[in-house]
């Protein structure tokens, strides 16, 4: 399903925040015909004709078989958390979200470099994660969140679960 997808969305209006599907390494290449190909070149070259810069990549997938960090600008801060799909993350990962996000925030409070999230789709643990961190530490409202979100990605959340557990917040 990951063809489906536009592989990134934009900044998330009023955050630091861009949602992207995985970029793919050379070797998926044979697999998908040229306009369907998405490697972290690409996501590079995309923010750039956004008039933006990435700073920072959080890497949620569940393996490390996409891509590796070595295929990114040494400039660039990359942080992976083995985050499994379909349910819930749990307090260790949002944790750890909340704290790659905050030092980041906190060592780049002089420049306006994004902090781009991926999964496999960049919708259910991405927005998850971003929204559980805008309703918890920046204090929005959990509807507005998931609404800037979906927005912002170009694409809604898709689980369920994810949006009530978001709700209850």
């Amino acid at each position: 399903r990951w063809t489906n997808y536009v592989p990134l969305g934009r900044r998330m209006p009023g955050t630091r925040f861009i949602a992207f599907k995985v970029p793919l390494k050379k070797s998926f290449d044979q697999k998908l015909p040229p306009e369907e190909r998405f490697s972290p070149r690409d996501l590079i070259k995309k923010i750039k004709e956004q008039k933006e810069e990435l700073g920072l990549i959080i890497d949620l997938t569940y393996t490390t078989r996409y891509y590796g960090p070595e295929e990114l600008p040494a400039t660039l801060c990359y942080s992976k958390i083995l985050t499994m799909g379909h349910e819930i993350p749990n307090k260790q990962t949002i944790f750890q979200f909340k704290c790659i996000v905050q030092k980041f925030l906190r060592d780049n409070k002089d420049n306006d470099k994004l902090i781009g999230v991926h999964c496999t789709h960049g919708l259910n643990r991405t927005g998850y994660l971003v929204c559980r961190y805008l309703i918890d530490v920046e204090g929005m409202e959990p509807n507005t969140a998931i609404e800037l979100f979906n927005r912002a990605r170009g694409h809604p959340i898709e689980r369920t679960n994810y949006i009530q557990d978001l709700r209850k917040r």
